[in-house]
């Protein structure tokens, strides 16, 4: 099992979808308060659909309580513009996490910090462009460390 965490994501709709590819991918899905929205927003049903019923899901009131939870994934790693390990150069394993910070402004320099700069993963893209949509991200990511684990690397 992958487990993806989103640090205090912001945008409804984008959980909806993130919750959606957690659920057909078997993927347990972390979220770590504050949330910019209600659980119960409609837009992140929509979004969800059905699928939100079937979602592993655990949540934590605060960053530390996260940290804290025997719950959570051993190794993370963190996915930001600012990482310096390539995606394609990282090996996944299972029962790995993949974290990804708020839509606006990712996750602050005490994350990163946590993590330690081997644990920070890029996407790869285009110079000159901002970053992916968070749901996009996420997608990329689970996809390819599910598609290391079918294939035993």
């Amino acid at each position: 099992m992958l487990h993806v965490i989103l640090f205090q994501p912001e945008i409804a709709p984008n959980v909806g979808n993130v919750g959606r590819l957690c659920a057909v991918a078997g993927a347990r899905l972390h979220l770590i308060h504050p949330l910019g929205f209600a659980i119960d927003d409609r837009r992140l049903r929509r979004a969800g659909m059905d699928y939100w019923r079937a979602l592993d899901r655990i949540e934590y009131p605060s960053w530390q309580a996260f940290v804290d939870d025997p719950r959570r994934p051993r190794r993370i790693w963190l996915f930001s513009t600012r990482g310096g390990r390539g995606l394609w150069q990282t090996a996944f394993a299972d029962q790995d996490g993949l974290m990804f910070g708020r839509e606006t402004s990712g996750c602050p320099e005490s994350v990163h910090a946590w993590l330690g700069p081997e644990q920070v993963v890029r996407i790869p893209q285009r110079d000159g462009l901002r970053s992916l949509n968070l749901a996009t991200a996420v997608g990329i990511a689970t996809y390819e460390a599910w598609r290391q684990l079918e294939r035993g690397q």
